[in-house]
């Protein structure tokens, strides 16, 4: 599968005055980042993509991706370092002892890849100059996780394609089975689907432990601090988006109990409607834009089908764009977050969230394990980062917020964005209205979360993609459209 920087992120120019390093083709992961360098492609040699630092010194070495078919390995851990799954084309010693030979002597296996049964398959590998060599593209790496094409890798691949094929079954049975059917049916898959090893719930770090391991060596590179833009605006260590998606008329007779209880707490969230499966009145959807709130689109229909196929999509296209426009909207859900990465770039909105960082529970299980915003070409995504309601109170019945707290709190030291989906149709619940207003009550007054609205964030990272970082003095300073309010963050330790 070839790899492109415009997959990754903006097909941006990430020239500025002074870089800090200088590589041989566009970096998708310096790109994500906003690190400062430049593109010399006099770098590439004999099938090596190499980064060094302007100052000269060490370089990092990489396999070129050649779109060879994709392996699923674990980096092996240390006591400090914690294991990494990878999923990317990776290059054998044979083929690595071959190239390395070109550039230096003292080159030596470092950190072993393993395979699910721990049979080493490549290798990490440092030179006595303080090179390092990867036998992978970490672009690859990033676009697998993101995109979730990891599904389609390795021994579990078949069992993965598998549940796709019984989750079209299952919508397409679903309007037949009975409402207590459909929730025993689903409480006793979770708790096989609890118990899935990757992505890991409720937290799966992988890809963000993929990040640390690159800012490590990229420090080493430079023999300096990375540079880089930070992920918030104006200061703010976290973000917390408030996203609603109402499923029936029922749902949309229940919004203004969630509006008093947010509003009280001068909270403001988006609202996902259905094009054509219940009537919106005109003035329901300016009433809410003109409150400050957000109106989006959540499909066609709610059965589930909007993304069963290429030829249902392209049928439903024209519905859910006379939806965009007439409601405004900029953003995008997919109902029963059903997603496919090359279409979802077709459904032309600024942003879609159908995408957990990781849910085992819903019948497309998965999720790209990231907490911040990413590309899908041009497409912002706002990863779905607490875990939906109607699992937390319906299929796993738990009582109170706990669930969605402690999630709150592991991204909140990680500086990620806490992304919330609920439901009108479940908040008439009393119990879990009540535990929707004790947490959103609980960081409604933190000065240090950007409390925002999808479309802000999407915005904002579009800004972020579009700026750059040069040398100020004997620091940096950011420029471009996010100059007046981005931060620049050096790399210490992991986010």
């Amino acid at each position: 599968m070839a790899v492109n920087s415009r997959e990754l992120s903006m097909d941006l120019d990430s020239a500025g005055t002074g870089a800090l390093f200088l590589a041989s083709k566009p970096s998708a992961f310096l790109d994500y980042f906003r690190v400062p360098y430049e593109v010399d492609p006099g770098l590439s040699d004999g099938g090596l993509e190499q980064l060094r630092a302007c100052s000269d010194g060490p370089s990092l070495f990489w396999i070129a991706h050649s779109g060879g078919d994709a392996t699923a390995l674990k980096i092996e851990g240390s006591a400090s370092q914690p294991e990494v799954p990878i999923f990317a084309d990776v290059a054998g010693d044979q083929l690595v002892s071959s190239l390395l030979s070109e550039h230096g002597r003292g080159w030596r296996p470092a950190r072993l890849l393993a395979d699910e049964d721990g049979t080493a398959a490549a290798a990490i590998y440092r030179c006595d100059d303080g090179s390092i060599f990867l036998p992978f593209d970490p672009d690859e790496v990033m676009v697998n996780y993101w995109s979730e094409r990891y599904t389609q890798i390795g021994p579990k691949a078949r069992g993965r394609r598998l549940r796709h094929l019984m989750m079209v079954i299952y919508y397409r049975l679903r309007p037949v089975l009975p409402r207590r059917l459909q929730i025993w049916l689903r409480r006793r898959f979770a708790r096989r689907q609890a118990r899935c090893t990757f992505p890991r719930w409720p937290v799966e770090p992988g890809l963000h432990d993929f990040f640390d391991l690159m800012f490590e060596m990229l420090d080493e590179v430079a023999r300096e601090p990375v540079p880089h833009i930070a992920p918030w605006p104006n200061g703010y260590e976290w973000t917390l988006v408030l996203t609603h998606d109402v499923e029936k008329d029922k749902g949309l007779e229940a919004l203004d109990p969630v509006i008093d209880v947010e509003r009280r707490l001068g909270l403001r969230s988006s609202w996902n409607l259905v094009a054509d499966d219940y009537y919106v009145a005109p003035e329901r959807v300016r009433a809410l834009l003109d409150d400050g709130f957000e109106v989006g689109v959540h499909g066609m229909h709610h059965d589930g089908r909007d993304l069963e196929s290429f030829a249902l999509l392209q049928e439903r296209l024209p519905g859910i764009g006379e939806a965009r426009d007439r409601w405004g909207a900029v953003g995008f859900r997919a109902p029963s977050l059903h997603r496919n990465w090359e279409w979802m770039r077709l459904l032309g909105f600024d942003y879609d969230s159908s995408w957990p960082d990781t849910d085992p529970f819903e019948p497309q299980n998965g999720g790209c394990c990231t907490w911040l915003p990413f590309f899908n070409g041009e497409l912002v995504e706002l990863p779905m980062t607490l875990t939906l309601d109607h699992t937390v109170f319906v299929i796993l019945n738990q009582s109170d917020e706990t669930a969605w707290v402690n999630k709150t709190e592991f991204l909140r030291a990680r500086g990620g964005l806490a992304l919330i989906d609920t439901h009108p149709d479940y908040l008439v619940d009393a119990t879990i209205l009540s535990a929707y207003g004790k947490f959103l009550d609980r960081y409604a007054s933190d000065e240090t979360a950007w409390k925002a609205l999808p479309r802000e964030v999407s915005s904002w990272w579009r800004r972020r993609a579009a700026s750059s970082l040069e040398r100020d003095g004997s620091g940096w300073r950011v420029v471009g459209p996010a100059a007046g309010e981005a931060r620049v963050q050096l790399y210490g330790g992991p986010r």
